[in-house]
């Protein structure tokens, strides 16, 4: 659905610290750079862990304005055989995964990623 322009792939949830670190980061490079590229911030609702409700809490009290999407199935997640996180994949506009980083990544890794896909 997606394709046609490069995709930063977040999966991520509200009580993973590692995740939080990098929000802000993405929040700025998807203000800067969003008409560019789709971002995809996959919350993993796993409804034990995360809910709707925390994630949406946790989205609104950051004043975070990136798109969010719910994986409450954890279907995504087992698609891209995510299982730690914070994980980010960067998709180029063609559908292919060009590369990923695991871990919380920063600003710069974050726009060298999206550099690759461009």
């Amino acid at each position: 659905d997606y394709f046609g322009k490069p995709i930063v792939l977040n999966f991520w949830a509200s009580w993973c610290p590692p995740c939080q670190s990098e929000m802000p980061e993405f929040n700025e490079i998807y203000l800067e750079k969003g008409d560019e590229y789709h971002f995809l911030m996959v919350n993993l609702t796993d409804n034990s862990r995360e809910t709707v409700e925390s994630a949406k809490t946790f989205i609104y009290s950051t004043g975070y304005e990136f798109p969010v999407y719910f994986d409450k199935d954890i279907d995504a997640a087992s698609k891209y055989n995510t299982y730690s996180i914070p994980v980010t994949y960067f998709i180029d506009k063609d559908g292919y995964l060009t590369v990923y980083a695991q871990g919380a990544i920063n600003r710069e890794t974050l726009l060298k990623g999206m550099n690759m896909i461009k």
